[in-house]
């Protein structure tokens, strides 16, 4: 097979229709043989029973229904684990994402041997405020910190190869983040390309201006889990020993003050020094712990599906 197109939703049941037909006859005049997985991330309108319809007379259109609305990490993740083409494409279900750039996005995959891509929104018909402005704000902080130089993390227009997908765990809201989890785990091969983003022609965004709050917070997370997520005691327990240096160091200072220097002067219990050494020499042990609990963890830890599926379509 050559595309999967995985399209996680949620209440999208003015827009399925139209996606999937305008998807089809890309496929078809381009006489790719494809896939079209459907995730319903809970969805409380008829967006499962137009994807119902729509696999009934499509054979090659498949779905996943969550039990309730796990996160559309959690909806990439369930897409990634059926998906069967040798170039996958993830787009969002609302008519924002162009379908006609599929197949530019599958040579830049199978020919010219890109691990992935990403879709950049060069032009956006979204609000400046509330969404511009901190888009391009998370972007530049996501490329320092990552060290992964797109334009654009959050588009949802992207293509990888079928290693890609089948070897990074998405999960949480790291779905922003894939690019990084890529690099992180081997495949570094990747580029961007811009795409036409369109106006939302059907129903509200589903994103507000909280989705940037939880994007820098999870950019701290992946941050620290691609420099110390299998070393966690390397971070930890460093922080640790400079604060117990310095905890040893005042309290030495204090002890040699006090027998040799000044013994007559204030008791230790009425100097800053003495809160200051023994704050920070239980500061530096907290980190120590932290860091043996999260090797701990680290090796005990078992895989665990952190979504629910309720019904599936044309999936073996």
């Amino acid at each position: 097979m050559n595309i999967s197109v995985v399209i996680p939703l949620l209440n999208e049941q003015d827009s399925l229709t139209e996606l999937h037909d305008w998807i089809a006859n890309v496929m078809q005049s381009n006489q790719f043989s494809y896939e079209i997985i459907f995730i319903d991330d809970g969805s409380t309108d008829d967006s499962w029973k137009i994807i119902s319809q729509l696999a009934s007379t499509n054979k090659s259109v498949k779905g996943i229904r969550f039990l309730k609305n796990f996160g559309k990490s959690q909806a990439l993740h369930a897409g990634f684990e059926k998906a069967m083409g040798n170039v996958v494409i993830t787009m969002d279900a609302d008519l924002q994402d162009n379908p006609d750039e599929i197949p530019e996005l599958y040579n830049m995959i199978a020919k010219d041997g890109f691990d992935l891509v990403s879709g950049w929104k060069k032009v956006r018909y979204d609000s400046v405020v509330s969404k511009n402005l901190p888009s391009k704000l998370f972007n530049w902080a996501a490329r320092k910190t990552s060290g992964v130089h797109l334009n654009d993390f959050n588009c949802g227009l992207k293509a990888y190869h079928i290693d890609v997908v089948k070897n990074i765990d998405v999960n949480g809201e790291m779905h922003r983040y894939i690019p990084v989890l890529a690099k992180n785990a081997g495949f570094g091969n990747i580029t961007e390309k811009v795409v036409q983003h369109q106006a939302r022609k059907y129903g509200v965004t589903k994103f507000g201006v909280n989705r940037f709050i939880h994007g820098f917070l999870d950019l701290i997370t992946i941050w620290f889990l691609s420099r110390f997520g299998k070393r966690p005691m390397h971070l930890f327990g460093s922080l640790g020993f400079i604060m117990l240096t310095i905890g040893f160091g005042f309290a030495l200072y204090l002890g040699i003050d006090k027998l040799y220097l000044n013994p007559t002067g204030r008791l230790l219990t009425q100097r800053p020094q003495f809160y200051l050494s023994l704050s920070t020499m239980i500061i530096g042990t907290q980190f120590f712990v932290a860091g043996f609990l999260g090797e701990i963890i680290l090796r005990t830890k078992q895989d665990k599906k952190l979504y629910l599926v309720k019904e599936e379509l044309n999936l073996n």
